[in-house]
């Protein structure tokens, strides 16, 4: 099975268990920090991810980590869990996963905004309750400035796209003109 499918059914399973038995966004946090660990301590992730290192050894280093980083027992106990198993080189990638059924749970939509000019905090806040308005749910939205768009905006929520640049539409212009 692909690590990333494995990473996705660890990371459903985590969040049931973390609706029932604990807090999900603390159990995010819980994951983040674990993760945010490996990705900047090098000796840490080659430790962790070697498979010459007996996973006995792996789960001492977790049990450790996590008892100092209080983490809630559910994601205290998967993380042992890979440990054990030798599988925690799928933490980032259940971590993604989780943060996903996490946003779905609060109702909350990525939308990805970019202009041709920066927008004023006034318009990005307006913008932002548009998209609420329009997709009923919470929109957690990051802007990007792309001067090639000449003018208008594109934005990206989930896998659409709408694409209301000017760039967009001459070129448009441009392929119909040509026919």
């Amino acid at each position: 099975m692909p690590s990333r499918a494995s990473a996705a059914r660890y990371a459903r399973a985590l969040f049931d268990v973390a609706l029932k038995e604990s807090d999900p966004v603390q159990i995010e946090r819980d994951l983040a920090s674990f993760a945010g660990l490996m990705s900047s301590n090098a000796e840490l992730h080659g430790a962790l991810t070697n498979p010459a290192i007996p996973a006995s050894a792996k789960h001492q280093i977790v049990d450790t980590l996590a008892s100092r980083l209080n983490m809630a027992p559910p994601a205290h106990k998967l993380l042992l869990l890979l440990a054990d198993r030798d599988r925690l080189t799928m933490v980032p990638d259940m971590l993604d996963v989780y943060r996903e059924r996490l946003m779905e749970h609060q109702q909350i939509v990525r939308a990805e905004v970019t202009t041709a000019a920066p927008l004023t905090p006034d318009r990005v806040a307006q913008l932002q309750k548009n998209l609420a308005d329009i997709t009923g749910r919470k929109v957690d939205m990051t802007t990007n400035v792309d001067p090639s768009l000449i003018g208008g905006i594109v934005t990206r929520i989930g896998g659409i796209v709408y694409d209301g640049s000017i760039a967009t539409q001459l070129a448009k212009m441009k392929e119909k003109l040509a026919v």
